[in-house]
């Protein structure tokens, strides 16, 4: 059984209608990569995932570890193991480093969400150290606030803080390499690559398909919100699909 299913999901922006019809599968240990250029609606399908409103899903399901989340608000689907890298980054930038890894840590008000909907809830993912030790230029800035961090820095923190969270099953990482140089580009990836090599199953959302081919063990790709081709890495790279990605 997958880990996590969509199933012909249509999602829509007020009157805009974005997926139409997507349908991918991700089993349990699997790094898998969603490819597309900017407005196929990768966004949308991580957003979709994680229960995060607008957009709003009119049709179809979302099934993660063989229960329905569909409708599930994000604070649920967070809390029931699925982890979210967003675009942007979204760090406390007047605050340091490890203060932003020290409040990404569960509250209490979400335990309690936790224990009543039975959804698990536990020891963050990975400690403090042990991001330090796969961000090694994080451990060095420790002490310096995130706002006058690097690009790069500042993605591997968004990513570490998700990995603060209790019990990930999942991680959606929606376009991680973005604005990058290419030295950090192959940083992150290699950290990809070893967090899902300690047993973390991975949604990889990229425009950069050389880095995500490298990474991932499948692929999907979406065009004007339709998955319009799907296969192993190999496959993918065997196929012309210049007219819908970004090379």
């Amino acid at each position: 059984m997958s880990l996590l299913e969509l199933d012909n999901v249509h999602a829509h922006y007020g009157p805009s209608h974005i997926l139409r019809g997507v349908s991918l599968s991700i089993d349990e240990g699997e790094v898998v990569t969603l490819l597309g250029r900017n407005g196929a609606g990768k966004t949308t399908t991580v957003r979709s995932i994680a229960g995060t409103e607008p957009p709003q899903i009119r049709s179809g399901s979302v099934t993660f570890d063989g229960t329905d989340i569909t409708d599930w608000p994000a604070d649920d689907i967070a809390m029931g193991g699925i982890g979210v890298v967003p675009e942007g980054r979204r760090l406390f930038t007047e605050l340091t480093v490890e203060e932003n890894l020290e409040l990404s840590t569960i509250t209490r008000s979400w335990w309690n969400t936790v224990r009543r909907r039975g959804l698990g809830g536990g020891e963050s993912t990975m400690e403090i150290d042990e991001l330090y030790d796969l961000f090694p230029r994080l451990d060095e800035r420790r002490e310096q606030q995130a706002g006058t961090l690097s690009g790069g820095e500042q993605q591997m923190l968004s990513i570490a803080r998700t990995l603060r969270l209790p019990d990930l099953d999942l991680l959606l990482l929606d376009e991680p390499t973005e604005g990058l140089a290419p030295q950090i580009v192959t940083a992150v990836g290699d950290a990809v690559e070893e967090i899902a090599d300690g047993g973390l199953t991975v949604l990889l959302i990229e425009q950069n398909v050389r880095e995500a081919l490298r990474i991932a063990d499948r692929g999907y790709v979406l065009d004007q919100g339709d998955i319009v081709y799907q296969g192993t890495t190999e496959e993918l790279e065997d196929e012309d699909l210049d007219e819908y990605l970004v090379v």
